[in-house]
């Protein structure tokens, strides 16, 4: 089971070397690379935003949820590495697989084992996967029962999704454990009307989605959609005879209905249910083997119910949320009963609200609970609880944005903890900002590594201090930013082989740059693109940490062309070499990828699509000894009404 159960082992670290000279060069030939969209300000002044877009200029707001205080906001008052994917960038780039639009963002790289829904990590400027902090329409959607407790990122498709949020940093001050690396919050299409698609392409890869929302008005309004994805796959393992299929359903819908002035009632649901069949050890050699493989089930439930008010100068908004997860393994060899069941369940309960105090300055503050459990079939049920509470004060005008702030948490096995940040932005010129941030992180430890197989009974709580300050321009047509970076983290949680426990060892550094930006050429040409710099080491040996790349690159090209509506695409991903182990022995090869799309409308209400993926059929690894797509054809056809 442990082989198996790779979603979160990556405390591996890893180096690389990399042909900087020619990834640079392919940087500078797409123009600059991308970020954000320009927003005209309520006094008609132009407000440099954080939006990073993979085609700018197509957000429909600029209000974010992922801000430092955690309660919804305006991305030009935050000093904070932020980027935004809208629903139209999610339409553009077409598919299933969300790891296809989270490469494109600065400071990301990821890595699976094997096809499609196979276990999926996606680091944030070096940190963990499993220190990224996940939510889904509010809820906090980690796996308590996963050995780290992270998220697995093959259990979430792009079907439904209308909207995708990261900041980049830690900002446990206000979201509390789990984010050292960052947070991503994912949030449900909720376009009024009737959508519906289909696709179909390689490996016999068919996924389906439908969905549709009301809206009365501004407090109330209904969204639900549903989807389909089944693919015969590829081979997990590199070289293997036996494709490893994949299916998964899902639905999700979210609501608010007004009950008096100012004041809502809110609510979120989702429901998963995937199949993702793997190689056992040693992989099946012929094809015969296929009648019977093995195989994982995973089914996952979230919620969230709440109240939100809202006044001149006054919000507060609160609510439970539930996460439940619950895996089965299979080996058809022993018959058909699962081998190993996990169950990890989260409660959640929060309150937050925001005051405008007088001369600028505003407060934010916020509450909240977790009551966290879990068992295997080997490890009988184990709970946890942490209650935290933080407040941080602002201060905004036209050109300057200040806040900072404290936490304090109190779990009920190690104790209390202190999380402090702070951020600010200020306008240098006209199209000119520059911002700069700190803060602190820090992740419980899960109740696997307290309780399982290996417990310490005595973890603490691996902690992290992050920086990072970068400067933009911004004139309508064309974005630009540089951002310099830095995160130390300690106290990490790592498994002695010698002494088969979890102690808390690790110590890493993570620093480097971003470079983004986008350029809009006549209203039908954009260029735009993301190089990230990473230097992530284990300071205690020098390594280089498992499986992040020293260089990466994505860059892509839009084209509106004047024939009747047709839109043609390409995109361009360059990854470096890198380790897959912590103890750097087993290297891999740098990558390059591209791809080419087009869609064309037919009518008001159809459009046509299709893309090619890895065209010139690169063979590559993101983990070592799993397998990759090759040179893949996919073609669909979207409904509106």
């Amino acid at each position: 089971w442990c082989g198996r159960f790779r979603m979160d082992g990556l405390f591996m670290t890893g180096e690389l070397r990399v042909k900087f000279v020619y990834l640079l060069s392919a940087s500078l030939l797409v123009a600059t690379p991308a970020l954000a969209q320009d927003d005209q300000g309520d006094d008609g002044t132009n407000d440099i935003v954080g939006v990073i877009a993979i085609q700018p200029h197509l957000a429909t707001d600029d209000t974010i949820t992922v801000t430092s205080t955690g309660i919804e906001g305006l991305i030009a008052e935050s000093g904070q590495s932020i980027s935004v994917i809208t629903v139209d960038q999610i339409e553009a780039v077409q598919g299933s697989d969300p790891v296809r639009l989270l490469e494109r963002l600065p400071g990301v790289a990821t890595s699976r084992n094997g096809p499609l829904g196979s276990a999926t990590s996606v680091f944030v400027r070096g940190a963990n996967s499993q220190q990224l902090l996940v939510t889904i329409d509010g809820v906090r959607v980690d796996d308590q029962a996963a050995p780290s407790g992270g998220f697995d990122f093959g259990t979430v498709l792009n079907g439904g999704v209308g909207r995708i949020e990261l900041l980049r940093g830690s900002n446990s001050l206000a979201w509390g454990s789990d984010a050292i690396g960052g947070v991503l919050a994912v949030t449900s299409d909720d376009r009024p009307g009737l959508r519906a698609g289909v696709e179909y392409g390689a490996n016999n890869t068919v996924s389906a989605d439908a969905g549709f929302a009301l809206r009365r008005d501004s407090q109330t309004g209904l969204a639900l959609n549903g989807g389909y994805t089944r693919s015969d796959g590829i081979s997990a393992v590199a070289g293997g005879a036996e494709p490893d299929g994949f299916r998964q359903w899902h639905v999700n819908g979210k609501g608010s209905l007004g009950l008096t002035d100012g004041l809502k009632f809110v609510a979120a649901g989702r429901y998963a249910d995937s199949r993702i069949d793997f190689d056992g050890y040693p992989a099946p050699t012929y094809s015969v083997f296929a009648d019977t493989p093995e195989y994982q089930t995973t089914r996952q439930v979230s919620g969230r119910a709440g109240l939100e008010y809202g006044s001149d100068g006054f919000e507060l908004a609160g609510g439970v949320a539930l996460s439940d997860t619950r895996r089965a393994y299979y080996d058809p060899t022993y018959g058909t009963a699962p081998n190993f069941n996990t169950v990890g369940r989260g409660v959640h309960a929060d309150l937050k609200g925001r005051v405008d105090l007088s001369g600028g300055l505003r407060l934010d503050f916020g509450a909240d609970a977790d009551w966290a459990r879990y068992s295997t079939t080997y490890d009988p049920r184990q709970t946890a609880r942490t209650v935290g509470a933080h407040a941080l004060l602002g201060y905004h005008d036209d050109r300057v944005s200040l806040t900072a702030g404290g936490r304090v948490d109190d779990h009920d096995r190690f104790g209390s903890h202190t999380t402090l940040g702070a951020n600010g932005s200020f306008m240098l010129a006209e199209h000119w900002r520059v911002r700069a941030s700190w803060g602190q992180g820090f992740k419980a430890p899960s109740l696997s590594q307290l309780y399982g197989y290996g417990a310490n009974p005595l973890l603490q709580p691996e902690t992290s201090d992050a920086y990072d300050a970068a400067l933009e321009f911004d004139d309508g047509s064309g974005h630009f930013a540089v951002t310099v970076f830095r995160r130390d983290s300690s106290n990490l949680i790592d498994y002695d082989f010698v002494s088969s426990k979890y102690f808390n060892v690790g110590r890493t550094r993570a620093q480097g740059f971003e470079l983004e930006g986008a350029v809009t050429v006549a209203d039908s040409l954009t260029l735009a693109g993301a190089y990230t710099f990473l230097d992530a080491t284990n300071r205690a040996n020098g390594n280089q940490l498992a499986r992040r790349p020293r260089h990466s690159l994505s860059t892509s090209i839009d084209w509106k062309t004047p024939l009747a509506g047709l839109k043609l695409g390409a995109d361009f991903r360059l990854v470096g070499e890198r380790f897959d182990d912590a103890g750097n022995f087993t290297p891999l090869d740098g990558y390059g990828l591209v791809s080419l799309r087009a869609s064309v409308p037919v009518g008001d209400k159809l459009e046509l699509y299709g893309r090619v993926e890895n065209v010139t059929d690169q063979s590559y690894e993101t983990a070592a000894g799993y397998g990759s797509y090759g040179r893949s054809a996919y073609a669909g056809v979207r409904l509106k009404w």
